[in-house]
């Protein structure tokens, strides 16, 4: 019962509230040119570090463009154009299939520093 509740708690297509929250965050997200990966902290997961490294060159390569440009138009105080946030994608995941390959990997090692 409590599983099946929280599952429509966070499905942003059953819940209204959930919905409101992916679309706020997704304006954040794509006025910065981020997406939802990049939020990951390798520094806090060393599943996060360890699916990172095992990524691309290019993908990673990529991901911290991102992450410079948003901490760049954050201290400028400015967001993207509007053309530039229209065609952003911020839910697209780069992550998720490496890191699960990673969980599965090394089930017993969810290591997380507070």
């Amino acid at each position: 019962m409590l599983s099946k509740l929280s599952a429509w708690f966070v499905n942003p297509r059953r819940n209204p509230l959930a919905r409101l929250h992916r679309n706020a965050v997704a304006s954040r997200l794509r006025k910065y040119r981020l997406r939802y990966d990049d939020l990951y902290d390798p520094y806090h997961d060393l599943d996060i570090k360890e699916a990172l490294a095992r990524l691309p060159r290019e993908v990673v390569d990529a991901r911290n463009q991102r992450l410079k440009r948003a901490m760049d138009l954050s201290m400028k105080h400015q967001y993207l154009i509007d053309d530039l946030q229209a065609i952003q994608t911020p839910f697209r995941s780069y992550l998720s299939d490496m890191l699960a390959l990673v969980s599965a990997f090394f089930p017993s090692c969810h290591f997380v520093f507070s």
